[in-house]
C-alpha cells in the first residue's frame, strides 16, 4: 500500500495544507506541535525522511478521509467547535441531493430513489393518490433530508434499511433525536413493514389524519 504525505493528501482533498493540519489536530491524529499521536500512529501515520527532512506520511489515505468525513457529518449535527467561516448561502434541497449519487430505481411518478424498498413506498403513495415529495430537506439548521414528505398534515416518512450496520444505526439515532426535538410528524418503516405495507402504512397515516382508502 502506497504512503501519501500530508501535503499530497491536502492536494487530493483540494484544501490548503494548514486547513488539513487543523482537521487532523481536531481528530487527535497529530498534536499542536504537528507530532503524531497514538491515534495517528494507530490509523497508519509514520515518520519518513527525505533529504534529511522528517515528515509525516499516511499508510491508508482512505481511512484518513473517512475519519475526516465522519467528523464533518457529526460535527454539523451536534454543533461544530471549529472556527467559524464566512456565512455561506443556505443549501437548497437540490444542493444537498447533489452530494449523493442518484439511484437506478425510477418510480411510477418519475422520482429516482435509492432502493427497492423506497420504490415500493413511493409507488404505493402515488397509487393511493397521496401527494408526496422524495428527499425533502428538513426545515432545521441541520442539513438533513427526509426519505418522503407528505405536505398534508406535514408528515415525514423514514425507511430504515441498514439495521445491521453500526455507523448507519448511529446516524439513525441522531436523526430520530432531531425529529423528536422539533416535534415533527414521523412515520418509521423497516423491512417487515415493507412486506406488509397495505396494513402498516394506512394505519400510520390515519393516526395523523390522512386517509388512504
Amino acid at each position: 500500500m502506497a504512503y501519501i504525505s500530508t501535503n499530497k493528501l491536502a492536494k487530493e482533498l483540494n484544501i490548503k495544507k494548514e486547513e488539513l493540519i487543523t482537521k487532523l489536530q481536531k481528530l487527535n491524529l497529530i498534536d499542536k506541535k504537528n507530532r503524531l499521536t497514538k491515534s495517528g500512529i494507530k490509523i497508519g501515520g509514520e515518520y519518513k525522511q527525505y533529504m534529511g527532512t522528517e515528515y509525516i506520511s499516511w499508510k491508508d489515505k482512505d481511512k484518513i478521509i473517512s475519519s475526516l468525513e465522519k467528523k464533518s457529518i457529526f460535527g454539523k449535527l451536534f454543533g461544530s467547535t471549529e472556527t467559524k467561516e464566512p456565512k455561506k448561502k443556505i443549501e437548497t434541497n437540490k444542493d444537498i441531493r447533489k452530494k449523493y449519487t442518484t439511484s437506478e430505481y425510477r418510480t411510477e411518478d418519475g422520482h429516482y430513489v435509492r432502493s427497492k424498498a423506497e420504490l415500493i413506498i413511493d409507488n404505493w403513495l402515488y397509487n393511493k393518490g397521496i401527494v408526496h415529495a422524495y428527499e425533502k430537506k428538513l426545515p432545521t439548521k441541520e442539513n438533513l433530508l427526509s426519505d418522503f414528505y407528505i405536505p398534508e398534515k406535514n408528515i415525514y416518512i423514514e425507511y430504515w434499511g441498514y439495521e445491521n450496520q453500526e455507523q448507519y444505526l448511529k446516524r439513525k439515532k441522531i436523526k430520530q433525536q432531531i425529529y423528536k426535538r422539533y416535534n415533527f410528524n414521523l412515520i418509521e418503516l423497516n423491512d417487515n413493514d415493507i412486506q406488509n405495507l397495505d396494513d402498516t402504512l394506512p394505519r400510520s397515516l390515519l393516526s395523523f389524519g390522512v386517509t388512504s382508502y
